[in-house]
């Protein structure tokens, strides 16, 4: 098990960003940024959206140990550490995020099953990438190898690193995860160049932007979802699901790092 360590308080500064389910802030140390994690859940590109408490800490504490998990596996994340004593706050590493969307499906569910004519939780082999175009006011479009191209917003040797290590993410975290009898269906994962140039997976990970399902459940019983479907499908329990997944993680036994205090500028 590893042990989480507590490093010095950070001060937090002003707003940079907000988006639907996080709001970034400048710290005192410009290498770092704090991120504070929404009770909001969205669907449909925020068409639809409600307040859930709780939601916000329990994704920001499941995100932590899974970037945990990741960095000690040797993949680069963004993630530092967390923040504070409301277990809704992280700290990050700044990047310069990449404008796309890189899904990764284990199983066919979701929009995939609108797409192609497969049955409902058949399994890939190997998983299926998908690059979609992040920008809400286009619907986040799919982008097949030519419109990538015309985009020009990777490099043909940036895209062959950034699909490594999507995959290579995909497959500690899928491996993780079946170890505590959770399936990870798909996943969304987001990435960014930090100053030097160097990748990193970042955003989140939790319930919110992976698929997850109970595999101690049938799989026509809605108690088997364990992720964002439960408001998408209104099944409700929403926060008692993200609960049983943070209790599962937690015996995987990935402490993150902390900081122990937040102080406002």
């Amino acid at each position: 098990m590893c042990s989480p360590i507590d490093v010095s308080a950070l001060s937090l500064g002003p707003l940079l960003h907000e988006g639907k389910a996080k709001k970034v802030y400048a710290t005192g140390d410009p290498q770092l940024y704090a991120v504070e994690f929404k009770d909001t859940i969205t669907a449909s590109n925020g068409q639809f959206q409600t307040q859930l408490p709780g939601k916000g800490a329990l994704n920001c504490q499941i995100s932590a140990q899974l970037f945990t998990l990741l960095e000690q596996s040797g993949l680069s994340t963004h993630f530092r550490g967390l923040l504070g004593k409301g277990n809704r706050w992280m700290v990050v590493k700044p990047l310069r995020m990449i404008p796309l969307e890189v899904v990764l499906r284990n199983r066919a569910a979701g929009s995939l099953l609108r797409q192609l004519p497969m049955a409902a939780g058949q399994q890939l082999k190997p998983p299926l990438l998908d690059l979609y175009l992040k920008d809400d006011t286009m619907g986040d479009p799919f982008l097949s190898q030519a419109r990538l191209a015309i985009l020009n917003i990777i490099t043909a040797d940036e895209h062959i690193q950034l699909a490594a290590m999507a995959r290579e993410a995909n497959s500690t975290l899928h491996q993780a995860l079946n170890r505590v009898d959770m399936d990870l269906v798909d996943l969304k994962l987001e990435f960014g160049w930090d100053s030097s140039g160097k990748l990193h997976l970042a955003d989140e990970l939790s319930p919110d932007n992976c698929r997850l399902w109970d595999q101690g459940q049938n799989s026509d019983s809605p108690e088997r979802i364990l992720d964002k479907d439960r408001f998408r499908q209104g099944l409700g329990g929403l926060v008692h699901a993200y609960k049983e997944v943070n209790q599962r993680i937690q015996g995987l036994g990935f402490q993150p790092q902390h900081y122990g205090s937040m102080v406002t500028l």
